[in-house]
Formats: structure tokens, sequence, C-alpha cells
């Protein structure tokens, strides 16, 4: 009974801070943080530092050369730790604001970045806002670690997010919801593949008999590649680039494609991997070259996601509300943790729409 006594003083006081959480999430909006540039992904973590201290949180910026610069909070204290993760830089350029202005429409609040993820952020803060206003004694530490390159692939945070997740009892992921507010309790793995064939140069006119045509033989190999799709198995496959040839009276002498691979188990990835890698070249005079790999891991259902999804169900219902659970086929940094067999929670940010959308919205 106590327990639930506290879910719901909780609750009470995050309901009664709806202003505060539309104030913060709008002032993390306006900070516009493409990943791209490091001088306003640090300028909004600036920001993000100092609502974590005036919470009294102990904060650590983690130095990234090639990026934004990540944070790390700490809460409370304890010998074990749950890590609260997300990242505060978006896909949209500077100026994006002028042609997506922050706006209040029928219950929706728009602007670019503000469902994936800045509303998520302000979730967060506030879930701490209200355990230090409230004066529950923590037992454990909380961490929060906001990351500056996850639209990016995570190249500079990845080593930080590892790190902390291996610290951590439990992850929970501020990454917009499913629809309605279900819970993401599985993400597909990505990956990111290049294949190219070189070949061999002629004259298309005078003797093309002593030319093998690169792009020819990439077509070939196109179709061998898009029938490793397999819905049933939740393995998609795009090759979303094509590029190749000199111009048209030439023999093409080189062709490429890069390919983008989503998969939803560990076992999928391998296999797909080794079916690339075990591609054969059909034309005479070509060869055939793979390069890349899966930069995020797939987040799977597996136990201790289900026990942890069930302890966040069992609260949600003492509290009067139904929590779903669903699929994602992007990745997040849920996906490295998870990997670790870490239980991890994704989905714990906002209801809305329009991720890298132009109707962005909450």
């Amino acid at each position: 009974m106590s327990e639930l006594l506290n879910y719901r003083n909780i609750l009470a006081f995050c309901e009664g801070q709806k202003n505060w959480l539309l104030k913060t999430t709008t002032a993390l909006t306006r900070l516009e943080s493409p990943t791209s540039n490091k001088t306003a992904v640090n300028r909004c973590g600036i920001e993000l530092s100092h609502l974590l201290t005036l919470l009294g949180a102990t904060v650590e910026e983690l130095h990234s050369e090639t990026t934004g610069n990540h944070l790390r909070a700490t809460v409370g204290e304890g010998s074990s730790q749950v890590l609260l993760l997300g990242h505060f830089d978006t896909v949209w350029p500077i100026g994006q604001l002028k042609r997506m202005p922050i706006r209040q429409d029928a219950g929706n609040l728009y602007g670019p970045g503000v469902f994936d993820m800045k509303a998520g952020i302000a979730i967060g803060l506030l879930a701490i806002r209200s355990l230090v206003e409230l004066q529950f004694k923590l037992h454990r530490r909380i961490v929060m670690l906001m990351t500056a390159d996850e639209e990016y692939g995570s190249g500079s945070s990845r080593g930080f997010v590892e790190q902390e997740a291996s610290r951590s009892d439990a992850v929970f992921v501020l990454e917009p919801s499913l629809s309605g507010g279900a819970l993401k309790t599985s993400r597909k793995g990505a990956g990111e593949f290049t294949l190219t064939v070189n070949g061999i140069a002629a004259h298309a006119g005078l003797e093309p008999e002593k030319g093998a045509s690169a792009i020819s033989e990439l077509a070939t190999q196109i179709i061998a590649i898009e029938a490793l799709r397999d819905d049933t198995r939740g393995i998609s496959v795009n090759v979303g680039l094509v590029d190749g040839g000199s111009r048209p009276n030439v023999v093409p002498e080189k062709a490429s494609a890069v390919i983008d691979i989503r998969v939803a188990t560990q076992t999928d990835a391998r296999y797909v991997e080794a079916s690339l890698q075990s591609l054969r070249s059909i034309r005479p005079g070509t060869t055939l070259h793979i390069s890349g790999g899966f930069s995020r891991p797939p987040l799977e259902r597996t136990q201790s996601v289900v026990n942890l999804y069930r302890m966040a169900q069992l609260v949600a219902s003492e509290l009067g509300h139904e929590l779903d659970e669903g699929s994602a086929g992007g990745g997040s940094d849920g996906n490295f943790t998870a990997a670790l067999g870490i239980p991890t929670l994704d989905g714990m940010g906002a209801i809305g729409d329009g991720a890298h959308a132009i109707h962005e919205h909450v």
C-alpha cells in the first residue's frame, strides 16, 4: 500500500507540472541542435546542464572531438544505479524553426525535434524533479546520460552508453513512445553495406566485347541481395543509393550500391552478413567487394526485457492506466544496452507523431 501511495504522489505531482513541462520542452526545442553543428549542440547541452543542476544533479561533460559534448548527470547515492538514456541532437538544420515554428494547436505542441526527442528529455527531468521535490529517499543512483550524436549513429558516444549501461540494473530510454504511449520492447538492428563492382572499361561502339560492365554485374547482384528480404523473420533490405559509369559510350569500369539492412535478431544479422560476403561475380572480368556492417545490434525481446516491462505494466495498472508494448523498425541507443544483457525499456518518452517529418509534434 505504501508503494501505491508513493506512485500516486509522484503522479499527482507530475500532473500538476504541465506548465513546467511545456515550458521546458519549448526551451529545449527552441535551441536548435543538428548533430553536424557542434556549436549549436553544445549550446543546447549548456541549457540542459543548467536544468539538471537546478534539480540538484551532479553534471559531468563528456568531451567529444568530432561532435557536441555528451552529458552525464547523477542524482542520489548507493552502490547500484538505473540509467535514463537519451540524446539532444536532432536531424533538423539550423533555421528549421523558421519553417516549422513552435506552436500549439488542438492539444499538440509542434516544432523541430520536439518529438525526437526534446519532450522525452523534459519528461525525464520531471521524473527526477518529482523524486527530489517530494524528498523520496533514493537507495540507488539515478544516472541520466544525454548524448549528442545519436542521429549520426552514436559513433563518439557508444562507449559511454555501454560503460554506463554495464553499471546499471535497468535502462529506461526516453525516445518517443509508440502510438498511444506503448513501450518499445524490441527494435530492429541496423546495418549499412556498400557493394563495389570493378569491371573493365572499353569503347561501347568499337570494341564492347573487350569490356566487362560493372553496372550490369551490379544489377544482377542487386536482385540477389533483395532476395535476402524476409518479412516473416523481420529482415528488410533496401538498396538506397546506386552509382556507376563515366560516359554513355564507355563500358562502365566501376559501380556501387549502398544497402540498408534491418534485422530482428542477432542470429539474422550474422546470416545476412555471411550471405553478403558470400556473393560471387557472374560476369567474367568483374570482381566484387563488400564493406560495412551492422552499426546497431537488435534490441531483442528477451526475458529480462519482458520482466522489466511487466513491472512497468503493473505500476501503470495500479494507477489506472494500460501500458502496451510493441516493436520498432528504427534503432536507438537502447539497442546497445540491451545487447549487453541489461534490462532495457525503450519508448519512455512523449506520445506524438512525425519524427524527422514536417508535422513533428507531441
